[in-house]
């Protein structure tokens, strides 16, 4: 009776009685070695020159489906922006990290069992996936006690941080993000679902540019200082239509000499339409709480005299 092989890892079972004086070479090479690379065996694939990629599926001997790990290099684009790489039909678990240059934002990498829809594989991304032999699935829901982020980080379902998070860069959350401990953002967060905090979020505060105009980014921050070297005029926030609902203060320091004044762009609407004056104190600090209404429009109100510190 000749051997068989495994269903999902196409490892080697040697017949009663088959192979006597090989058996011990067939077992070293046709099952140990073969799980070793299916628990942590690494494959580089190159990608980029065909639309569709099929992994090698060998009963019995290596080859890349098995590997645990998968590390795509490459680049996309050309004649094709989207490259299907199919693996076998058999439940397994990947780690699979995306290392392809994507050359327009249309550029894909997809991993799928041929004839399914497959999963996207966010570019520059090292990440989990599942197949049952049908669906292939990103291991999504983990639970995290606290969580740094020193890169940019792809969140496409819901993240919930029970802990401490601290983000140094750009994220991008595709489902509900839910922080029930302290978050500090020091960069960009874009959230398509709900975004709940539990305890404060934390944003650090962006020191202006000290010019006849004043001009503030909503698109880093919302959370502003200027000191003010001489009589100033406050310019129209740039990206409030991206920006809409956005609130935020912007602290306003007095220079060692004070009395120095601020005018306000148009944009800026003050309730009763009166304009408020600053504190004229040697180093005061009032602060200009706003709302971006519309992209034209910013409700604000002077709260003044803080401290003169």
């Amino acid at each position: 009776m000749p051997s068989t092989y495994t269903t999902n890892l196409r490892l080697t079972k040697q017949a009663d009685g088959e192979n006597p004086n090989t058996w011990g070479e067939i077992l070293n090479e046709g099952v140990i070695s073969l799980v070793d690379q299916a628990v942590a065996g690494y494959t580089s694939i190159s990608v980029g020159t065909t639309a569709t990629v099929t992994l090698t599926e060998n009963q019995g001997s290596g080859d890349q489906s098995r590997s645990a790990i998968l590390e795509f290099k490459g680049t996309i684009g050309g004649s094709h922006d989207t490259i299907d790489v199919l693996i076998p039909n058999k439940s397994k678990v990947y780690v699979v990290r995306n290392s392809i240059t994507y050359t327009d934002s249309t550029d894909a990498l997809v991993l799928k069992v041929a004839g399914n829809t497959g999963v996207t594989i966010p570019s520059g991304t090292v990440a989990l996936y599942v197949t049952n032999g049908v669906t292939v699935e990103a291991v999504e829901k983990t639970n995290l006690s606290s969580l740094t982020v020193t890169g940019a980080a792809r969140f496409d379902s819901t993240v919930t941080v029970s802990g401490a998070a601290d983000f140094k860069t750009n994220i991008s959350v595709g489902g509900t993000f839910i922080a029930t401990g302290a978050s500090r953002f020091d960069s960009t967060v874009t959230v398509s679902g709900k975004g709940k905090f539990m305890t404060g979020a934390l944003t650090p505060i962006v020191t202006l540019s000290d010019a006849a105009s004043v001009v503030a980014d909503l698109a880093t921050a919302n959370i502003f200082a200027v000191t003010l070297g001489d009589n100033r005029t406050l310019a129209a926030p740039t990206n409030t239509t991206t920006n809409l609902g956005a609130v935020g203060q912007i602290y306003i320091h007095q220079d060692g000499t004070g009395s120095r004044t601020l005018s306000y762009n148009t944009v800026f609407q003050f309730p009763g339409a009166s304009v408020p004056t600053l504190s004229t104190s040697a180093n005061a600090v009032d602060a200009l709480f706003y709302s971006v209404r519309t992209a034209t429009k910013v409700d604000a109100i002077l709260v003044k005299d803080f401290d003169r510190s």
